[in-house]
């Protein structure tokens, strides 16, 4: 399920292909093979830096929330590991020649973890909530652009829209929730966002607030028991912490940092329990600015601070080389990514340049810039846990000052970061990350219709030419023509700069080498978290069944 929001690369089948359909049968042999092996037991214990804010996929939008939440539920279609759309929920489907009318066959052997049989008429109360004005979601865009929906039968549903969607059959991807816990109800408020009930191949167990969540295997899941016992996730709100808690064994997966990684793994301690993986990862770290502030309002004040931000410095001294440049919000190499776009090489002779057109000047010699009698002074705020991050604060801080911008750094714990913060838009300027989507569709986060209380677009960047070419490209089947639309966006987003684009850094993993069947991939390295297991001998954890 995982939206195959925030993760990415170009998939044909995306496109809404005449007569696309899903052939492939692996899930059903893999479940076979776990089964023919019978290694089960032990746990996967994972490190989180933050509390999931709740557990209803389709209403939260918080990393620590979906990385848990994505494996209590199933959309109608999943990533395979080539990152090709699957079937989920869904044993087929069928897309009409004009590419307006989807047909889902439903898979019939799927039940609810309370035991209900899982129908199309769970599909359907699922668009239902999204599209409802009460329902407080982020993801409801794609799915109001449905003009029909109908309920074949039991396991059919049919899905028309007014024109070809090019996101359409990536949007079915979103979590199913049932029907019968939930019709009626305020979700917000249900008991379903601390305890759900999904269709996963994990089921929720237990939550203990700031300490840990745990989930158990399910043992009807229609795709095959995964061998793992239980997953749990342990709330460890700083790096450091967790680097200690990996050694000592009691965490066993954990993102590391560029100093753990290149400084703190060459220990006999580490080498002989721990494995290390590394890639490009789907995601890049930005600094973003509230654009509601009347100082950021003169894109010349941004494309200021983007000149003054030493980039590759921060790459070499503070990631210790693990990543590239960004420059807007595709991961180079991909389809989508425009190389040409306008860079900004760290000059800040040409950021007092553009900072003096902007009408800022030193007028009482106090090494700050001021205009109409105010200082330029602002907050920059990032989570707590991430010392990257302060680190890339502490950075900035320093250069801006040097272009007399006075900046104070304010580091939040994560769930007041969030929820106090980030959601209300009480904020001038903050330090953070996104995962890069699957599909190129860049509406959630820079459409001007999503700019709102917990909404993606939280700075409120607004440019009505981006709309239109976001628009366009949503409509626009062939995958070169789309490309058009989103090349202009990025030129466009490189002159407006509402952020200031950091790197693309590498992911660097390191995991317990007493799992079995890891095999890195471009989805990621948990795609086939089912097929893990650890050898008898080797286990961990012990479970009452």
């Amino acid at each position: 399920m995982k939206k195959i929001v925030f993760l990415l690369l170009a998939v044909l089948c995306v496109s809404f292909l005449s007569g696309c359909e899903d052939k492939n049968k692996e899930g059903g042999k893999t479940a076979e093979k776990r089964k023919a092996e019978g290694v089960t037991g032990d746990a996967l214990v994972i490190s989180t830096l933050g509390d999931a804010s709740g557990l209803i996929y389709n209403i939260t939008s918080d990393s620590a929330s979906h990385e848990v939440s994505q494996y209590i539920y199933n959309g109608l279609v999943k990533f395979d590991k080539n990152l090709n759309i699957i079937g989920d929920l869904a044993e087929s489907w069928e897309i009409s020649d004009d590419s307006k009318t989807i047909t889902f066959k439903l898979k019939k052997d799927v039940k609810w973890h309370d035991g209900e049989p899982f129908t199309a008429d769970d599909v359907e109360f699922t668009y239902k909530f999204m599209i409802d004005n009460s329902t407080p979601t982020s993801y409801d865009a794609d799915f109001r652009l449905v003009t029909g929906f109908q309920v074949i039968d039991p396991y059919t549903v049919r899905i028309s829209y007014a024109e070809p969607f090019a996101p359409a059959l990536l949007s079915w991807s979103m979590a199913v929730i049932p029907k019968h816990l939930l019709e009626g109800k305020e979700a917000a408020k249900s008991s379903l966002m601390r305890s759900p009930v999904g269709t996963g191949m994990y089921r929720f167990k237990e939550w203990k607030s700031g300490e840990s969540i745990t989930l158990e295997a399910n043992e009807d899941y229609f795709d095959g028991r995964p061998n793992l016992d239980r997953l749990i996730f342990r709330i460890i709100p700083d790096l450091n912490t967790t680097f200690m808690e990996l050694l000592n064994g009691s965490v066993d997966i954990m993102g590391l940092t560029p100093t753990q990684w290149v400084k703190q793994t060459d220990t006999a301690l580490f080498t002989n329990s721990y494995d290390k993986y590394t890639y490009l990862a789907p995601s890049y770290a930005y600094i973003g600015y509230n654009m509601k502030n009347p100082l950021f309002e003169d894109k010349r004040i941004r494309q200021a601070l983007t000149y003054a931000t030493p980039k590759q410095e921060i790459i070499d001294g503070i990631l210790f080389g693990e990543g590239v440049p960004a420059h807007g919000p595709y991961k180079p190499g991909t389809l989508w990514y425009n190389d040409n776009v306008k860079k900004y090489e760290y000059s800040p002779e040409k950021a007092k340049q553009l900072l003096a057109e902007a009408g800022w000047a030193d007028s009482d010699g106090d090494g700050i810039l001021d205009k109409d009698g105010k200082q330029f002074s602002f907050t920059l705020m990032t989570n707590q846990g991430n010392s990257v991050r302060t680190k890339i604060a502490e950075t900035v801080q320093q250069n801006w000052s040097k272009i007399g911008i006075k900046v104070e750094i304010r580091v939040l714990e994560w769930a007041s970061f969030i929820n106090e913060y980030i959601d209300k838009g009480k904020f001038d300027a903050v330090v953070m990350g996104w995962n890069i989507v699957q599909d190129p569709d860049p509406y959630d986060v820079w459409h001007s219709s999503k700019c709102g209380p917990k909404m993606l677009n939280f700075i409120c960047y607004s440019n009505p030419e981006v709309d239109q070419l976001i628009d366009d490209g949503r409509h626009t089947m062939n995958p070169q023509e789309r490309k058009k639309y989103y090349d202009r966006f990025q030129e466009i987003l490189a002159e407006d700069q509402p952020y200031t684009f950091l790197y693309v850094p590498n992911a660097l993993v390191a995991l317990s080498k007493r799992f079995r069947e890891v095999a890195p991939a471009p989805a990621g390295i948990t795609y086939n978290l089912e097929e893990w297991y650890v050898p008898a001998g080797e286990q961990k954890y012990r479970f009452e069944k």
